[in-house]
């Protein structure tokens, strides 16, 4: 799989560099480096799997960049000297597939981008310490978006489907879907199927057993209904 870096310390660029090329099964391709997100501009398309991205550039938190990265079909991996969980969870909730401090970065970034490219979850001794002490008030488990994506998906449509009935992309739905386990594997409750997530969700609350019902498409639903079929003779 391919990765991309944008990091606007030459230094930290290299080490990165050197982590991935030093991986054993040299799982990961190192495809572009840039200092900053302008720099996606001279990147290959169709864009690489997954991004490694510093959340500080030239002396400005980058986050709010992150829906416009997920949007335009990149995975983000946030890689960052800050540890302050508000920013970890901002980070997070903006879309990113998982965040690794620069103190742990060597034990566990190339594991997490590999996670990344593969959407499964991937939690950091970091980013679980964010997890667990998130206090915001009448924070849900799962955020309504989070809810309402696993909830189509478990009624059996397909992450595309999902996300043309939530009008998000398709990748979109797969962070969700992604940050979801993430928050389960945080809290020791790993849900690595799905059949094992949405028994996580029923055990929660966060889903009804009644509301798992076969997916019915808009059109069928519409001729289903009483005086929507086709006309009588």
């Amino acid at each position: 799989m391919t990765v991309a870096i944008i990091e606007d310390h030459p230094v930290v660029t290299e080490g990165v560099a050197s982590w991935i090329r030093s991986d054993p099964g040299r799982r990961v391709r190192l495809v572009e480096t840039a200092r900053d997100l302008t720099g996606l501009s001279a990147m290959p398309r169709p864009p690489v799997d997954v991004i490694i991205l510093d959340l500080e550039l030239s002396g400005e938190l980058v986050t709010a960049q992150i829906p416009g990265l997920v949007g335009a079909g990149y995975r983000v991996v946030a890689f960052s000297g800050h540890s302050d969980p508000a920013i970890v969870m901002e980070t997070l909730d903006y879309g990113a597939h998982a965040y690794v401090s620069k103190e742990e970065g060597r034990e566990h970034l190339v594991e997490a981008v590999l996670a990344a490219a593969a959407d499964r979850p991937y939690v950091t001794r970091s980013q679980a310490r964010a997890m667990l002490a998130d206090q915001r008030p009448a924070r849900p488990a799962l955020s309504q978006q989070e809810r309402q994506a696993l909830l189509l998906w478990f009624q059996g449509m397909s992450k595309a489907s999902v996300g043309r009935r939530m009008s998000i992309s398709e990748n979109t739905v797969r962070q969700y879907i992604s940050r979801a386990r993430a928050k389960y594997a945080a809290t020791g409750r790993s849900a690595a199927s799905k059949d094992a997530l949405l028994a996580r969700a029923i055990e929660d609350g966060v889903i009804k057993p009644d509301e798992i019902t076969p997916y019915r498409s808009f059109a069928r639903a519409a001729a289903d209904r009483p005086g929507l079929g086709p006309p009588g003779r």
